[in-house]
């Protein structure tokens, strides 16, 4: 049995986009999914998400997969810095570390106690077996540069998806079978440790 863990993004939560749909699938292949719901924007911050976290921690272990959609991405980043066991997999779509272009002002105000802080790779490579960074070439909120700031220090390949915008409802997905595919090569891997 392996619990896989869900971050939404700001503004989001786990009953949107492609979540319900990965939560089933993973769930008829006798996953356990958690899909815990964050503060946001009202409440967002690191220390709020960590909060809600904390409930969940003791069904994190070995064999536990992080999925992670925009901000939820440095939130799995964070939380993997300080975990006390080491994770399977972290699928982190459309991540970012640093402000982003912000016009109107809706998201680097609620999303900076997540990334204005210095990030131990090396922690963070050490507390998880296999990373996986995922970008659209059209993501209007977060540029593939961006997701590269998190690709290029975990030392992976940064998978660009070409016209997935910011891989959300109104890009069309409300499915993801790309990363399905990805999750179930890691189920079906045998385990490194």
């Amino acid at each position: 049995m392996v619990n896989v863990f869900f971050f939404h993004g700001a503004y989001g939560n786990g009953e949107e986009n492609w979540l319900p749909w990965l939560k089933e699938q993973l769930e008829s292949v006798g996953c356990v999914v958690y899909v815990p719901r964050f503060p946001t924007p009202e409440g967002q911050s690191l220390d709020g998400w960590m909060k809600v976290f904390r409930r969940f921690e003791e069904s994190v272990d070995s064999d536990t997969i992080f999925v992670s959609h925009s901000i939820g991405c440095a939130f799995a980043l964070d939380v993997i810095e300080q975990l006390k066991t080491r994770i399977r997999a972290a699928y982190l779509v459309a991540p970012f570390i640093s402000d982003l272009p912000d016009p109107k002002g809706e998201v680097n105000h609620i999303n900076k106690t997540f990334y204005k802080k210095k990030f131990d790779w090396h922690a963070i490579k050490d507390k998880c077996q296999e990373f996986h960074a995922i970008a659209s070439d059209n993501d209007p909120y977060v540029p593939a540069k961006e997701a590269e700031k998190v690709s290029k220090p975990l030392g992976v390949e940064l998978a660009i998806i070409e016209g997935a915008g910011h891989f959300n409802k109104k890009a069309g997905y409300t499915q993801f079978p790309q990363l399905l595919d990805m999750i179930e090569d890691t189920l079906t891997t045998n385990k490194g440790d």
